[in-house]
């Protein structure tokens, strides 16, 4: 370990205590509806620890998530197949569709997963999604760009 790496992974864990956290208090604190999923943890990885990754830039970040969910509520409500069937079929064509649209964001690939699983609707694209992600993403801008005065996003 150099100083670079522990200043580096401190700021990300930092940041990423910051947006969880304000996800998180949103959530819970807050009458504003659900801002919070599980694959958002995963992005902090890629924002705050790797933010010159392409997977990393806000339009794989906001779309990728946006994209995937909306498959699996679309699955969800229009292809009567059980879950062991559907779950695996969402998760294939959300990621597909991530690649065939230039908006692949890893930790999104999940979240047909999370949305079958939850039985969500449409609202589930407004928040968490949408607004999760905008939240997100404001705090990737600040730290990146503002902060440590990296060319983010790309």
């Amino acid at each position: 370990m150099n100083k670079e790496n522990i200043l580096k992974s401190s700021i990300a864990a930092l940041f990423s205590f910051l947006t969880i956290g304000v996800l998180t208090l949103l959530t819970y604190k807050t009458e504003y509806g659900i801002f919070l999923i599980a694959s958002f943890g995963s992005t902090m990885v890629l924002l705050y620890g790797y933010p010159e990754s392409p997977f990393a830039q806000p339009k794989n970040i906001f779309f990728g998530h946006l994209l995937t969910a909306l498959v699996g509520v679309l699955c969800l409500l229009f292809i009567p197949l059980p879950n062991y069937i559907l779950i695996p079929l969402a998760a294939g064509l959300g990621v597909g569709l991530m690649i065939l649209f230039n908006v692949t964001h890893p930790p999104a690939g999940g979240n047909p997963i999370i949305v079958i699983i939850g039985g969500v609707s449409f609202d589930y694209l407004l928040s968490p999604i949408i607004t999760g992600s905008i939240v997100i993403l404001v705090f990737g801008v600040i730290l990146n760009r503002f902060i440590l005065k990296k060319n983010y996003p790309k």
